[in-house]
């Protein structure tokens, strides 16, 4: 072995255990991660990489899985200021009487920003490095998520009513098209087209959202057959089902997320696998407010690409993505009536791969593999509460530890460092929460 054969790398990670994700279903054991710049430079067994590589940094995780990071394929991050303000109520009830009216009263550029920063450090802590957005003032999220490091697919809002963002669909379109041109060729932030429901947009926004989305390549995330009365009030009103409605427009594709997807029969699902959209399972939320189940494992079956998102905190009622994994998870095999349903490591890939896929970025994100960018979390199993530790995967999806991710980097940049953040100033935005809190729970108790 020469000098001249001896690469160079930024940092290396020496896991006890590494969960690459492609390939599926595989557990590696003392492997190494070589970072050079943003991106992986090798995944190796950690014998070769003594022999190959020399590194700046090594970082050892003798107790650790590594893995890719989490990719949170649906929210709105600024709710989490309304976390647990309004909890066991109907969906409609929950929109109509609480939530709408608290947003009518609050919603700022302030509030979004501050609710937006609480959410990215619940994210970053419980290992997710990627998140999609859906809310009001998307260029605060954008330039908050960029200038944090982390990676967000932020999805303008379009309703067919006024909203403290803007007059109505002219302007939602206007501004949304100036924002996907900001942000089109960002590595971290993925602009994308968020009409809010088909209870909430009419056909003339939601034809022109499909145009915006053709001439830019923006994608469109939607929420989509969440309740019962949702698809009955469609049926009464239009004599189709949502989903039939939205290909009419063209609004399902490859390019398209449909949130939620609870109340699907074999002709929603036909329609997905034939158009390519892909579906965003939300089971938290969707069991907090009774929405219904999503038969997840049909859906894979059938082909469909399916991806994972907590929805915001205010129905969560938190944005622990592995928790979020460990539910879907269970309720899974439940739906299916099958204990094989959606295994540890399905769970992780919807949560990574599925997650990079439904985003359009799969060639970058979701596994661990040399040329893709540095994305990737360590989660910490030495509590005496993990033991024994006979698979990692299924440690990480039934033990639902969110907060034992340890270490988190994007890019290659730490974010994340023995438990404790690295880019966010959390007693100061303690601060700033519990004002919002204060002026909230005043208003609430009027």
């Amino acid at each position: 072995m020469t000098a001249e054969t001896i690469n160079a790398a930024d940092i290396r990670i020496n896991a006890r255990w590494l969960i690459p994700i492609e390939p599926a279903n595989t557990v590696l054991d003392h492997q190494a991660v070589l970072i050079q710049g943003d991106r992986i430079a090798a995944v190796l067994p950690q014998g070769e990489a003594d022999a190959r590589y020399r590194a700046k940094e090594v970082i050892d995780l003798p107790y650790h899985v590594v893995l890719p990071g989490l990719i949170n394929s649906h929210g709105h991050a600024a709710m989490s200021l309304f976390r647990g303000m309004a909890d066991d109520l109907p969906l409609m009830t929950w929109l109509n009487d609480h939530i709408w009216p608290a947003e009518g009263e609050f919603i700022s550029e302030a509030f979004v920003a501050d609710g937006t920063q609480l959410a990215m450090a619940e994210m970053l802590r419980t290992g997710t490095t990627t998140f999609s957005d859906m809310y009001f003032f998307p260029e605060i999220v954008a330039q908050l998520a960029r200038d944090t490091g982390m990676r967000a697919q932020v999805c303008f809002p379009l309703l067919d009513f006024p909203t403290p963002w803007g007059a109505g669909p002219d302007e939602y379109l206007s501004k949304g098209k100036a924002f996907i041109e900001q942000w089109q060729d960002s590595l971290f932030i993925f602009p994308a087209i968020g009409p809010h429901a088909p209870y909430t947009v009419s056909d003339e926004p939601l034809t022109r959202a499909v145009e915006l989305a053709g001439e830019t390549g923006a994608a469109i995330q939607i929420h989509l057959h969440e309740t019962a009365s949702e698809v009955t009030e469609a049926m009464e009103k239009t004599g189709i089902r949502p989903t039939v409605r939205m290909a009419g427009l063209g609004l399902l594709g490859p390019n398209t997320q449909c949130v939620h997807m609870t109340q699907i029969d074999d002709s929603d699902i036909a329609l997905l696998k034939q158009t390519g959209a892909h579906v965003i399972h939300c089971p938290e939320s969707n069991l907090k407010l009774a929405s219904g189940l999503s038969p997840v494992q049909q859906l894979r079956d059938a082909g469909v690409n399916v991806a994972i998102g907590t929805d915001g905190a205010a129905s969560n009622n938190d944005l622990d993505l592995l928790g979020e994994l460990s539910t879907a998870a269970m309720l899974a095999k439940a739906v299916a009536g099958d204990a094989s349903a959606l295994s540890a490591h399905e769970a992780l890939a919807m949560a990574t791969i599925a997650g990079a896929r439904a985003i359009g970025r799969e060639s970058e994100l979701g596994s661990l593999e040399a040329g893709k960018l540095a994305d990737l979390i360590a989660v910490d199993l030495s509590d005496p509460f993990l033991q024994p530790v006979y698979d990692p995967a299924s440690h990480l999806v039934y033990s639902r530890h969110g907060r034992q991710v340890s270490h988190s980097w994007i890019g290659g940049v730490p974010q994340v460092q023995d438990g404790e953040l690295t880019r966010i100033d959390v007693p100061d935005l303690m601060l700033r929460v519990q004002s919002w809190s204060d002026r909230i729970r005043e208003q609430q108790s009027r």
